[in-house]
């Protein structure tokens, strides 16, 4: 039995593990002090935030033209190529969910639905252990798509007062409207209350810490959905190829080390192989101490069939689940719960993190059960309308009067039948 990815050969105890999931919060009210702080003194709080968690004290939180373009000089060609790749792929993928505004009549009742785009949007990124541009993309991406007239971006500064060059390149590249040099849950409260500096915005989206998740948590501006540490779930048989599946539990376990990766297989033979390929990668592959803790929250699961593992993977709701048998394509309609499927031996999910166009802001923790994946849903708003000509309340008179009547709102009733007293 290895000590770090584990075999077990009863699949029910994924359940068991699915309970050390759950988002880890800091509840001890640190953080609602810090909202409170930054509601009440704005800039100054952030300033003194800022030199006590990065380390850097800073005059000024916006990003200007100038860093944009030094940013743009500190990355690689090839980085900036590869971030062009994914923004058009993501933008490619999401106009296509884009709804449509309609309109129809029936019986002298003409009715519809508008759709309009949020207010503004604030993006949160993090720039604690690695820093992300690609979730610039897929945060920024969508609302811009959506026509939101203003999408923000927060993210922590370096040492030097600066924030991460690529990070800054991916914003200009999905044309963020506005970049602040301010983390952690007091660029949350920025962003909810405004500050001098920071307008409030209608909504915010984005991975961060614990600190960042309560803070989103706490605050009265809407958020995507809760977002626990990632994780990755694997089905394979026995001709499933064991070293790509060790390299994607691993491509999951280096995220963070609360990250967890899980394979469901039918071949305990398969599962040996894993374990060895891991074994193995794991003497070569940088971010050890991360890869090796986060291990120890996944495991190996034996199963009798792939249908019991569809079932398992269906209440346990992976963020990402990966289906690694011959003919994927045949099961996935008994999918019901999962963030993001990848299909077959060449889709890991690092493509979904980069180039397949589809969000990889996903649900956690479960939370795949009732979330949907961000999407430009997130940053849409919907009203409906409607036009009744006479003829039409006269063909519904009736049917509004029994209903009403029924309920004994009498004056639903009489608000009908008034429009036709002078005809009587």
């Amino acid at each position: 039995m290895n000590k770090l990815i584990e075999i077990y050969d009863n699949g029910t105890y994924l359940m068991e593990k699915n309970n050390q999931r759950k988002v880890l919060l800091d509840d001890d009210g640190y953080v609602k002090s810090i909202l409170l702080d930054v509601q009440k003194r704005g800039d100054q709080a952030l300033k003194e935030y800022t030199k006590k968690f990065d380390g850097v004290e800073i005059d000024d939180f916006i990003v200007n033209q100038d860093e944009i373009a030094e940013a743009y000089d500190n990355v690689d060609t090839e980085l900036i190529e590869a971030l062009e790749t994914s923004a058009e792929n993501i933008e490619d993928f999401h106009r296509r969910e884009l709804p449509q505004s309609f309109l129809f009549e029936k019986k002298g009742i003409t009715s519809g639905q508008i759709i309009l785009p949020l207010d503004s949007v604030g993006v949160y990124v993090p720039g604690g252990r690695a820093a992300y541009p690609s979730t610039v993309l897929m945060a920024s991406i969508p609302p811009k798509i959506c026509g939101v007239p203003r999408v923000v971006v927060t993210t922590p500064p370096n040492k030097d007062g600066r924030c991460n060059d690529a990070v800054l390149v991916a914003s200009d590249i999905a044309g963020v409207d506005e970049i602040y040099k301010v983390g952690g849950a007091q660029a949350i409260a920025a962003l909810s209350y405004g500050t001098d500096t920071i307008k409030k915005v209608s909504k915010i989206v984005g991975p961060g810490n614990k600190f960042v998740a309560m803070a989103k948590k706490l605050v009265e501006t809407p958020t995507e959905f809760p977002a626990g540490p990632s994780e990755v779930m694997i089905i394979a048989d026995k001709d499933s190829n064991s070293r790509f599946i060790a390299l994607d539990m691993l491509a999951q376990s280096e995220h963070d080390p609360l990250a967890s990766s899980y394979l469901l297989t039918t071949s305990r033979t398969l599962a040996e192989k894993v374990v060895k390929e891991i074994e193995s990668e794991l003497k070569i592959l940088p971010r050890k101490e991360i890869l090796e803790e986060s291990l120890k929250r996944g495991g190996i699961f034996i199963v009798s069939s792939i249908d019991e593992a569809i079932e398992l993977s269906n209440n346990f709701a992976p963020e990402h689940l990966e289906i690694m048998i011959p003919d994927p394509f045949s099961v996935l309609s008994k999918i019901k719960n999962a963030g993001s499927v990848f299909l077959g031996d060449y889709s890991p999910e690092a493509m979904g993190d980069y180039v397949t166009g589809t969000n990889h802001v996903l649900p956690t923790s479960g939370y795949a059960r009732f979330y949907s994946s961000l999407s430009v849903d997130d940053f849409l708003k919907k009203f409906t309308f409607q036009y009744v000509s006479k003829d039409g309340l006269k063909t519904y008179q009736n049917t509004v009067s029994t209903l009403a009547r029924s309920e004994g709102l009498y004056a639903h009733e009489k608000a009908v039948k008034v429009r036709f007293e002078n005809e009587e």
